[in-house]
């Protein structure tokens, strides 16, 4: 049975490029910033990109946050979070100084490239790297070891939670490239942009 799956317009996304990636897996979804619709969702995608604090203040603006608070957090509903839509999901955010959904317990911080690497290490990280990523994933099941995905971001997860699974990538140094917990998962790169390997991992989330 197909899975009733929202993608949440909030003014901040990529939200065509998901659709069409999950078209291409043969999934139908539904793009809405409709509270009703998405209170109706069975699974969430938050995508996103942009400026943190712009994306607080919309999902306030469209009277969001106590149905996604709702739905994530009572209700348990998977949600995937997308580049800023996986920093919103954390506590607070640098870009802003502002706080976040607070589902995950991490806070996103800029780029901190030392001063001598700063002309050979640019901000925002643009391009393919990998993700060193923990077994027991579930949305990286049977996805190639050493797979590529796809980043454009100036700004990173920082995160003590030993509970978390976490991906992790370096891009001068080791961040936070991807959690998971429970039913909560956020991707920094875009799984919509990222050939086999972001493939692979949308369907994974589509048949949670």
């Amino acid at each position: 049975m197909q899975s009733n799956i929202v993608i949440v317009d909030y003014g901040m996304g990529n939200l065509r490029s998901v659709q069409n990636k999950l078209k291409r897996i043969y999934c139908i979804s539904e793009i809405s910033s409709d509270p009703q619709i998405i209170d109706n969702a069975d699974k969430l995608i938050l995508p996103g990109v942009g400026h943190f604090a712009n994306g607080m203040r919309k999902l306030k603006e469209l009277n969001l946050i106590n149905t996604l608070n709702k739905k994530v957090v009572t209700e348990k509903t998977p949600v995937l979070g997308i580049c800023l839509g996986m920093q919103l999901m954390g506590n607070f955010s640098e870009e802003g100084s502002v706080n976040g959904l607070g589902w995950i317990d991490a806070q996103t911080v800029l780029f901190k490239i030392p001063e001598a690497d700063k002309y050979k290490i640019k901000v925002p990280h643009i391009g393919w790297n990998d993700v060193r990523i923990d077994s027991g994933s579930v949305l990286f099941k049977d996805v190639p070891v050493g797979a590529e995905f796809y980043f454009v971001h100036s700004y990173h997860y920082m995160t003590t939670d030993d509970n978390l699974i976490i991906g992790i990538t370096n891009y001068c140094y080791d961040f936070v490239s991807y959690v998971e917990k429970v039913n909560i998962f956020g991707t920094q790169f875009h799984p919509e942009k990222s050939q086999d390997g972001g493939m692979q991992l949308l369907k994974n989330f589509i048949n949670l």
